[in-house]
């Protein structure tokens, strides 16, 4: 073969291979390889879309982030717990919002932030109130008599959709067990309130930790309850209370508004009290009477009129986010 035909061969193949590479580059751009509709072009779109969904997600994130609240011991109140932060989840937000159509309202979907000093972290202290911060106030009921009401109230609070917390007297509960069963039931807390109704002030440390203790079994070998709270019996506490409270793994709650209840005033006057006094992370002070019984509707819509919500006194010292 003459060197003018082998340069005519070797010349058509790579007309051959320059037209079958630039077939490909045009296939790419086109988009026949990439699917109906869809190029080089529109790729590179897609991913500068999706790249100014994640910077505006994240500017976004930086202005809705609420810090947590630490837990303080106040001067006054003494032990208040802490708050949880919230932080919008940008992974998932994007992960959501890039499946959408263009222009469809980005939905923000949020994780709680905790605070970095917890009610735990602040050893023994007496608690007066929950967070100010949280729009959630407690209902605790003392029981160590006043059994004729606890079925009335109990009804009310069902009506309500309201969960309490009832702070037993050891000596009613193993007297009492099967009301106490049916405050249980109906899904409310329930914790001790000492054994005996002493002042636990005025008790030496033996006899101050009995009281505590012998509640503390009874309740979780009748109920099954896993005390966490006490509530010492008519307020009456020192610091050496609280400590030997804590020895048990329990904390010591007080209150912030006080009903007066056991002196039987008018529902009306419940009311007005409460009213005048309840406020954000409010532990509010009752006990199974009459007048109680009378006022205990009327003490829960006043509580939401203020936009709070009633719940128990675990819910309302944990550091848990509670938003509309």
């Amino acid at each position: 073969m003459d060197r003018k035909k082998f340069g005519i061969i070797l010349a058509s193949i790579g007309i051959i291979l320059l037209v079958g590479h630039l077939t490909g580059v045009r296939s790419f751009v086109t988009g026949d390889r990439l699917g109906p509709g869809r190029d080089a072009f529109s790729r590179f779109a897609d991913t500068q879309g999706e790249e100014q969904l994640r910077i505006r997600i994240t500017e976004e994130a930086a202005k809705r982030r609420i810090e947590p609240i630490d837990a303080v011991v106040d001067r006054v109140w003494k032990a208040i717990p802490g708050y949880d932060g919230r932080e919008v989840d940008i992974e998932q937000t994007y992960r959501q919002a890039r499946v959408k159509p263009p222009g469809t309202p980005i939905t923000y979907i949020y994780k709680d932030i905790k605070p970095k000093v917890s009610l735990d972290d602040l050893g023994a202290q007496p608690i007066y109130k929950g967070n100010s911060s949280k729009p959630m106030a407690a209902l605790m009921i003392n029981v160590a008599w006043g059994n004729e009401y606890i079925i009335p109230m109990l009804d009310v609070l069902d009506q309500e959709g309201v969960k309490a917390t009832f702070f037993l007297d050891g000596s009613w509960l193993k007297k009492n067990t099967e009301l106490a069963k049916e405050i249980q039931k109906r899904g409310h807390q329930l914790e001790n309130h000492a054994y005996s109704h002493p002042n636990m002030s005025q008790l030496g440390d033996d006899q101050a930790r009995l009281e505590i203790s012998k509640t503390k079994d009874l309740l979780k070998e009748t109920l099954g309850v896993q005390n966490r709270w006490f509530a010492p019996p008519s307020g009456d506490f020192n610091d050496r209370t609280v400590k030997l409270a804590a020895e048990q793994g329990l904390k010591t709650v007080l209150w912030t508004v006080d009903t007066i209840d056991w002196r039987k005033p008018p529902a009306d006057t419940i009311i007005s009290r409460v009213e005048a006094k309840v406020g954000p992370g409010s532990l509010i002070l009752m006990h199974p009477t009459a007048s109680t019984r009378d006022a205990l509707q009327g003490i829960i819509k006043t509580i939401r009129s203020k936009g709070l919500q009633p719940g128990t006194v675990e819910e309302t010292l944990s550091s848990d986010r509670l938003d509309p």
